[in-house]
């Protein structure tokens, strides 16, 4: 098969896996339930969130794996590590395992979340390197599918069993990664790819297809929709759009087949001719071709300085940009974590369907940095520090508006910091090759986000006191505003910090960016 085919169908695989790895994001969905089958306090389950994204802190492992470990074998690892860490809860809470304790259950969601960063790694380091010129516009449309990944599972529990959300979560979240982990294990390698062709057509008819798929899943998350069509339907429809990817290396494989059919017929014509200097000419056509396409990643990637995970550590730039991801991303992923006891504190009776619209909108917003860098390359392009200083005010603002206890404000705080978690997501993976190089990124980005554990530690565990607190009770729910009013005011406080901060990086990084963007 022709490299450039195999190249898009990497894409495609690695669309797939990112759409079944966010376990973690399900969370909210069953965490009441299962509060309620562990006979756990807020604290716990608070605890078990923390669990689930402390995994990252081991995440660098994953990325020494894949610098001496073929890339299929570091999925295996990943897929397997989630099947034990979500298996083992599932065989618990159906009654077939009696003997564990809740640290047990703490030391398999930590498990469980270390599981999500060797796929990631893999899908990471393939994106990069089969598509190193147009690297932020294959991450962000391959981790925009990342952020469908609650709606998906959540749609599979609402259409198949949901009375029984906690069981059946825990069941498809141990076992889907691994069957499309087996699926996508021989397409998830490094493409050696000569001659970019038809990446145009490609990177098109890709778009056309993602944000069909995120109008699709945005519109099935709203109520009025989801009262006229079947649980069942709406999951039809997201599968559906989960297989149409595989059109664009079908695409790929046409316009190579009509290239060389034509290139025949004209060999053919002209053979007894001019064979000898069709040759020569084709040639050096093809050199002049590599030779631009060389340039072309040269000019796309900049001059990059290479920095170690030793020296990364030392620079300014990387603590401003570390605590830009804490005070943002992070903030906006611990939120999104205790979404579902928010909603149920407010008396919000669509817990599934918010669920469900901060995934739809986190898959936009992760899309939007794709976007913006395929179809605007002018020499006034925001650069990755400017980006996330525009995105991090939106947030901030976004937690002052659910001081106003009306659903409204939920509903639209929910989207507005899906969208901007999601693309802040979507940026960081470029900002930390373009600040400190691809050859060390495995390792690097996994060092940057080791701060989404420490910030759902700080910030979810503050949560849960004031939650316990306004609850009066070791067990006991909390119903209202108060709940959670003085953990808005302070994430709120902390966004705006984290928007300051943004600016400091950007006006530090503002000439490196002019000379490479």
């Amino acid at each position: 098969m022709p490299c450039n085919t195999l190249q898009w169908l990497s894409l495609a695989a690695i669309i797939w896996l990112q759409a079944i790895n966010g376990t973690n994001t399900d969370f909210p969905a069953y965490s009441s339930q299962l509060k309620q089958l562990l006979s756990i306090s807020q604290m716990e389950l608070n605890n078990l969130a923390f669990a689930s994204d402390a995994g990252k802190l081991f995440g660098w492992l994953s990325g020494l794996a894949s610098i001496y470990l073929p890339l299929w074998l570091v999925l295996i690892i990943g897929s397997t590590l989630g099947l034990i860490g979500y298996g083992v809860q599932y065989l618990f809470i159906t009654n077939q395992i009696s003997s564990l304790s809740y640290w047990h259950v703490f030391l398999l969601t930590f498990l469980a979340g270390n599981s999500i960063c060797w796929i990631n790694t893999v899908c990471y380091v393939a994106t990069i390197r089969n598509f190193l010129s147009h690297s932020q516009v294959a991450v962000g449309i391959t981790t925009s599918y990342q952020g469908l990944s609650a709606k998906i599972y959540t749609n599979i529990v609402d259409a198949v069993s949901p009375h029984k959300k906690a069981t059946t979560f825990l069941f498809l979240n141990s076992v889907f990664p691994v069957i499309v982990g087996l699926i996508a294990a021989p397409l998830v390698r490094e493409i050696d790819v000569t001659s970019p062709k038809h990446r145009g057509v490609g990177f098109a008819v890709m778009f056309v297809i993602t944000i069909a798929t995120g109008i699709y899943a945005v519109l099935s998350s709203l109520q009025f929709v989801t009262t006229k069509i079947s649980s069942l339907g709406i999951l039809i429809g997201i599968l559906v759009s989960l297989v149409i990817p595989i059109l664009v290396p079908i695409s790929v494989k046409i316009k190579e087949l009509e290239g060389s059919w034509h290139k025949n017929r004209e060999r053919l014509r002209v053979y007894h001719f001019t064979m000898e200097d069709n040759t020569n000419e084709e040639r050096a056509e093809n050199e002049v071709k590599e030779g631009e396409n060389n340039r072309e990643v040269e000019e796309e990637v900049g001059v990059v300085e290479e920095i170690g995970v030793k020296l990364m550590l030392r620079r300014l730039n990387f603590w401003l940009y570390f605590f830009v991801y804490l005070f943002g991303a992070t903030i906006g992923l611990v939120y999104l974590n205790n979404l579902g006891q928010i909603a149920e504190s407010r008396g919000c009776s669509g817990n599934s369907s918010l669920v469900s619209l901060s995934s739809s909108f986190g898959f936009f917003g992760r899309l939007m940095p794709s976007l913006m860098d395929y179809f605007y390359r002018g020499e006034h392009r925001i650069s990755r520090p400017g980006s996330m200083l525009v995105l991090m005010a939106p947030t901030s603002c976004a937690f002052w508006l659910l001081l106003n206890d009306t659903e409204l404000a939920l509903y639209i705080s929910t989207a507005v910091i899906g969208v901007c978690t999601g693309a802040m997501t979507s940026i960081a993976v470029s900002t930390t090759t373009e600040l400190f190089g691809t050859k060390n990124f495995s390792v690097n980005h996994n060092v940057v986000v080791a701060n989404i554990p420490m910030g759902s530690f700080l910030f979810g565990y503050s949560a849960a006191l004031i939650y316990h607190k306004e609850g009066h009770g070791e067990h006991g729910k909390c119903m209202g505003m108060e709940c959670y009013r003085s953990t808005f005011i302070i994430w709120g406080s902390f966004c705006f910090l984290g928007t300051f901060l943004a600016f400091i990086l950007q006006a530090r990084t503002r000439k490196f960016y002019s000379q490479n963007l």
